[in-house]
C-alpha cells in the first residue's frame, strides 16, 4: 500500500488545486442552504403574528416559494460539485492506492451478496450505496463499498397507512476469495454481550440460532469477538492464530464495530459506521489534508484485510 507522504504528494501537486478549484461551489451550497434554514425559522417564529388574511396568505406563498428555490439550487449545485469531487479527488485517492483497482462511484455491493454473507437475520427490501470497487491483490478478488440496507414496516393506524424504513446496516460491506470452499458456515461477531454484562453476557452468548459456540485459546481475540459456527473444528481451521491476531489488530487499530462470516468460497465482513462516507463536505472547508487522509486509510482497510488475514496465503488452495 502506498505510504502517508505518498498521498501528501499527490494532495499537493494535484488534489488540493482540485478542492480549491471547487471551493466556491461549496460556499454557495452553504449559504443558499442557510438563507433557506433561516427563512423557514422566520416563518416558524413569525407567521402567526402577521394579521389574518391577505398579507398572511402573500407571505406565507413567497417564503414557501424562495425556500424551495433555494433548497433547489443549492441541492443542484451539490450534484454537480459532489460528481467533480468523486472524479476529482475520491478516483485519484483509489487509483494511488492501485491502480488496477476499478472504481465506480455511484454502484455498490448487491443486496444478494450482502444475504448471501448471513451475517444479519433481516432480509433488506432495499440496498442503498456508492463508492464500489473491486479488484485482485495478487491471487484474491474482493468487491468492498459502502452500503446502506433497510428493510420497510406498514402499519395502519385510524385508517392511514404508515410506512417506515429501518436500517439494518450501514457501513463498510466486503467480500472476498476464501481461497478454500468452506463446507459449514463460521461467524465472528463483536462480543458485546460479555462485555456488557459479564459472566451472565457468557451465558447470553450460547443463546444462539447461528451455530454452536466456539470457544478460542486467544483471550484478546476472546474479549474483542464471539465465534459461532456450524462446525466446531472447521471453524478452528479456519481461525488459526495468525487469523485471530490479525482480526484484533484491524479491530484495535481503527475502533470499529467489524462482523465476519465464512460461507462457501469467501469471507464477508461488515464495518459499521454511523455517517455517509467518501462525500464532500459542505458546512467546513473542503480544503483539508485530514479528510483526504481519512478516505485514503478507509480504501486501504481493504489491503489491510487482505494482507493481515493472510487471504492471499494459499495454504487451504481449491488448486
Amino acid at each position: 500500500m502506498k505510504s502517508i507522504e505518498e498521498l501528501k504528494q499527490l494532495y499537493e501537486a494535484d488534489l488540493r488545486p482540485q478542492l480549491e478549484g471547487i471551493e466556491k461551489q461549496r460556499k454557495a451550497i452553504k449559504l443558499l442552504w442557510r438563507s433557506g434554514t433561516a427563512l423557514i425559522i422566520f416563518l416558524f417564529v413569525f407567521f402567526n403574528l402577521l394579521p389574518e388574511g391577505f398579507i398572511r396568505f402573500v407571505v406565507g406563498a413567497i417564503s414557501v416559494i424562495a425556500i424551495l428555490f433555494l433548497f433547489g439550487k443549492g441541492l443542484v449545485i451539490y450534484y454537480r460539485y459532489r460528481k467533480v469531487f468523486k472524479k476529482e479527488v475520491v478516483s485519484k485517492i483509489v487509483n494511488l492506492i492501485n491502480p488496477e483497482y476499478n472504481y465506480n462511484s455511484d454502484k455498490h455491493i448487491s443486496s444478494t451478496d450482502f444475504v448471501a454473507s448471513k451475517l444479519f437475520k433481516k432480509t433488506p427490501h432495499r440496498c442503498k450505496g456508492d463508492d464500489y470497487i473491486s479488484g485482485q491483490i495478487e491471487k484474491t478478488d474482493f468487491e468492498f463499498s459502502e452500503l446502506k440496507a433497510q428493510y420497510k414496516t406498514v402499519t395502519t393506524e385510524d385508517g392511514k397507512r404508515k410506512e417506515e424504513w429501518h436500517t439494518i446496516f450501514q457501513g463498510l460491506f466486503f467480500h472476498a476469495n476464501f481461497n478454500k470452499h468452506i463446507q459449514g458456515t463460521t461467524f465472528v461477531l463483536p462480543d458485546t454481550a460479555e462485555r456488557l454484562f459479564g459472566k451472565l453476557g457468557q451465558k447470553l452468548q450460547k443463546m444462539s440460532n447461528r451455530g454452536e459456540l466456539v470457544k478460542l485459546e486467544n483471550p484478546a481475540f476472546e474479549k474483542e469477538f464471539v465465534v459461532y459456527s456450524s462446525n466446531q473444528q472447521e471453524a478452528r481451521y479456519i481461525l488459526t492464530p495468525t487469523m485471530m491476531e490479525a482480526m484484533v489488530s484491524i479491530r484495535q487499530n481503527y475502533k470499529l464495530k467489524m462482523s465476519f462470516s465464512f460461507i462457501g468460497e469467501r469471507v464477508y465482513c461488515a464495518v459499521e459506521f454511523k455517517k455517509g462516507l467518501f462525500e464532500p463536505r459542505i458546512k467546513k472547508s473542503g480544503v483539508n489534508f485530514s479528510d483526504v487522509e481519512e478516505m485514503f486509510q478507509l480504501f486501504g482497510l481493504i489491503e489491510t484485510i487482505i494482507h493481515e488475514m493472510n487471504l492471499n496465503t494459499r495454504i487451504w488452495t481449491k488448486d
